[in-house]
């Protein structure tokens, strides 16, 4: 691998989409309709991430020094249906926000000290705001 990608060749790629088509796609995601009790669940599970909230939970006042902002719940809502459509659900549910959760907080959200200390990962931190 290392020997093809750093030689002279050049690899030709196949597009397995148009551009047109990747537009299309994420249009039709962003029609598909979304409960209000789920946009208040992903909002509601964004806004526990950040450690001064009044919905902060104490895992997360222990161990987060930096919480998600409101783009990780626009995000997170977006991953939601296209976790529904890739499923065959014509609207996500709170599984689908859920399914979502650790790809879209994982990178929002910074650990302190202790959580490293204590070896709680990242991913253990978000499964507990379900």
């Amino acid at each position: 691998m290392v020997k093809q990608t750093t030689a002279g060749e050049t690899q030709k790629v196949n597009a397995l989409f148009t551009a047109k088509e990747i537009i299309d796609f994420q249009q039709l995601i962003r029609r598909i309709p979304v409960a209000d009790n789920v946009v208040e669940y992903a909002v509601t599970l964004v806004a526990k991430t950040r450690p001064n909230s009044s919905t902060a939970t104490e895992t997360v006042k222990n161990y987060i020094d930096w919480g998600a902002g409101p783009r990780a719940s626009q995000n997170l809502i977006l991953a939601a249906k296209s976790h529904a459509a890739l499923h065959g659900k014509f609207s996500p549910d709170i599984e689908d926000v859920q399914k979502a959760a650790i790809g879209i907080l994982r990178h929002r959200l910074i650990k302190n000290y202790k959580a490293e200390a204590e070896g709680l990962s990242i991913e253990e931190i978000i499964k507990s705001l379900y």
